[in-house]
């Protein structure tokens, strides 16, 4: 992480502290765990833990910020080249850190950022545990109470872009619910909680250590008017709970992580000055990680040979007598959209062949055995369509495997910056094993389709139980998609030699997506772009 300019561990008052120079201790003084304390704390109140990520993430006085647009976090290599910006958020209880980590998300005006509270990995308690618990004898702010292994395998997977499950803590059972949630994608990860600082390897996921330093009287006074009138307790039991088991959790676990923090922010949400600081490092640091994933596509892979991962339905007097048809721009819509669907009917069956399958003997009506063949696979057959002109293959595929479970991902060209962003995801749950046919109609650059295959890697789909099938492809495209994913097997109709500098393919089809729906194209538009879904 580049460094903030190091002011000596002073505080300044009113305003922040910054520790960049390392000065107080640093990582290595931190043993894994502070040490142990035999305290206990009365039972949390609230029902469930919380870690906020769908959209809408945030409601402001002047907007919402969805999780939409999140650009390439992969290079040309399809590998992982941008991983997200980490910034933990430390802190006594009732210092504010879910207020300043709500102010940073409003002011940073990026999407795609998830707040990942550490009370979503509170461990699940023994049966003698549970009894402590009842009793309020179990101690929820030692380092024991918190599941670090967990914890740290999920923000390793979610720093690096990738699909992670994060567990709903039941206060009221002491356990984990049944159904846990869901965090993909991320450019900023704002992760909060008493013990952020408290695990050395968690330590090393952070690219930035944020401590929330809140006057301990003005905790008190926050916990007294939040467990009074929203839990309903009396006064002499929460001071009685604060002197005996907040206070001292707090001096012997928490202070001394202070010394680990990067900034030190006096005053919490109130600070913003801090505040501002902390947005405009982070704006740094992401601007130093764009990528330009399309530019090094269009200028990489030429001359080179078509890839064996390639498969081209054959050319028959058919097949070319539908692509006569489906390129010719005086074809009429309805014209189109027919011979596009038998087109679409030959490459599915093309593709299906492509899947794992053994010999299976079965008895014919006549008592005779016939040897055949049926699917072999650990997983179902999962269908992906990148929309919206890939959502018309779905019913060709549909007509052809019987229950298949279909996704969605929606990717759209950034105007700005002339590349690929995902907007939408919908992929049905615990695909890891399945066979994913990934459907889009053009593919020119391969940069749509890139971005489609790196979001089901995320996703832990194997990288060759991917098909990409699509009805014409540039040759830019197959080679861009083979060098970065070379176990990927694409299956096309067609594949047309050349891209022009608006990335359309040549002689190509046009926009497939407007000729298919009866809309209009853009004149700027690409074979790469993806438009809004028709609905």
């Amino acid at each position: 992480m580049n460094t903030l300019p190091a002011y000596s561990g002073a505080r300044i008052s009113g305003c922040w502290a910054l520790r960049a120079d390392g000065s107080g201790g640093g990582e290595g003084s931190l043993d894994r765990l502070l040490p142990s304390i035999n305290t206990s704390l009365l039972p949390r109140k609230r029902t469930t833990s919380q870690c906020k990520s769908e959209p809408p993430l945030l409601w402001t006085s002047k907007r919402t910020i969805y999780t939409a647009g999140r650009p390439p976090w992969y290079n040309e290599h399809g590998t992982q080249s941008k991983e997200a910006f980490v910034i933990g958020l430390c802190g006594g209880s009732a210092s504010g850190k879910t207020t300043v980590a709500r102010k940073i998300i409003e002011a940073l005006d990026v999407p795609w950022v998830v707040l990942l509270s550490m009370d979503s990995f509170y461990k699940v308690l023994t049966a003698e545990q549970q009894l402590l618990a009842a009793n309020n004898d179990y101690n929820f702010d030692h380092p024991d109470a918190f599941d670090f292994s967990l914890l740290v395998h999920t923000l390793r997977k979610l720093k690096q872009g990738k699909s992670v499950k994060i567990p709903v803590y039941d206060f009221t059972t002491h356990g984990r619910q049944k159904e846990w949630k869901t965090v993909y994608g991320a450019s900023v990860i704002i992760f909060e909680g008493i013990m952020s600082f408290a695990d050395k390897e968690l330590l090393k996921l952070l690219d930035m250590k944020i401590f929330v330093d809140t006057d301990s009287d003005i905790r008190l006074v926050r916990r007294l008017r939040r467990d009074i009138t929203e839990r309903g307790r009396d006064i002499d039991g929460v001071i009685k709970q604060y002197n005996k088991f907040v206070k001292p959790a707090f001096e012997q676990y928490i202070e001394p992580t202070m010394r680990l923090a990067d900034i030190v922010v006096p005053r919490g949400g109130g600070n913003m000055v801090a505040i501002d600081l902390i947005v405009q490092h982070v704006h740094s640091q992401l601007e130093e990680r764009e990528l330009s994933v399309r530019a090094a596509l269009a200028s990489a892979h030429q001359a080179q040979p078509l890839p064996q991962t390639l498969s081209v339905v054959e050319s028959t007097p058919q097949v070319r007598g539908m692509h006569t048809i489906i390129r010719n721009k005086e074809t009429s819509r309805d014209e189109f959209i027919f011979y596009s669907k038998r087109l679409m009917r030959l490459l599915i069956e093309r593709a299906l062949s492509f899947l794992p399958s053994q010999v299976h003997i079965v008895q014919t009506p006549q008592g005779e055995d016939y040897e055949g063949r049926t699917f072999h696979g650990k997983g179902q057959i999962t269908g992906v369509s990148i929309l919206r002109a890939g959502e018309t293959m779905e019913p060709a595929l549909r007509a052809v495997c019987k229950d298949v479970r279909i996704g969605k991902i929606l990717i759209q060209t950034n105007q700005d910056t002339g590349e690929p962003e995902l907007h939408y995801l919908r992929l049905p749950k615990d695909i890891s094993e399945d066979h994913v046919i990934l459907m889009d109609c053009t593919v020119s650059t391969g940069a749509a389709a890139m971005m489609a295959i790196r979001v089901l890697l995320d996703h832990d789909v194997q990288e060759d139980k991917i098909l990409l099938v699509s009805l014409l492809m540039a040759e830019m495209g197959v080679h861009s998609v083979a060098y970065a994913f070379p176990q990927v097997k694409i299956i096309t109709t067609a594949v047309d030699k050349k891209v022009n500098d608006l990335f359309h393919i040549i002689p190509g089809i046009g926009n497939f997506g407007d000729r298919y729906f009866g809309t209009d194209a853009p004149p700027d538009w690409s074979d790469d772009d993806m438009d809004e879904p028709s609905c």
